[in-house]
């Protein structure tokens, strides 16, 4: 479960938007102990699948940017056979897929609706300026 506030930080998204979205029913919410609005993890991975789908990263601009090595989202997706498991990360508007054994996506209880950091380490770093 994530609060209302957390939720919106995830999605990229205000306060306002999520609570608007709560209450036109696009999104279900739940109370805490604390009686604080909650949103369940794995409904919010549905809704950043949603919207990056119909959000293109032009509609995202930048003045200036060179990307991190770390992806902060919500796992969509997690496959999992004897061995390996592929597990999919929804940051923004960015897709992140990983490949990691089996063991290791249990050990970290990869499920959809759970936040995870995906880090990537790569030799050509590729920094862009888009258009005005």
């Amino acid at each position: 479960m994530f609060r209302i506030r957390h939720a919106a930080e995830l999605l990229g998204v205000s306060d306002d938007t999520m609570r608007r979205w709560a209450d036109s029913g696009r999104l279900t919410v739940h109370k805490d102990a604390s009686n604080l609005r909650v949103v369940d993890g794995a409904e919010l991975a549905q809704l950043a699948l949603e919207l990056a789908k119909t959000s293109p990263i032009e509609q995202r601009p930048a003045i200036a940017q060179s990307a991190r090595n770390s992806f902060r989202g919500l796992v969509t997706r997690v496959v999992r056979d004897t061995v390996m498991a592929q597990v999919e990360l929804q940051a923004g508007p960015f897709r992140v897929v990983s490949l990691m054994s089996r063991e290791a996506a249990d050990d970290l209880g990869l499920e959809p609706g759970v936040l995870a950091v995906a880090s990537v380490k790569s030799t050509d770093v590729v920094v862009q300026i888009p258009p005005a």
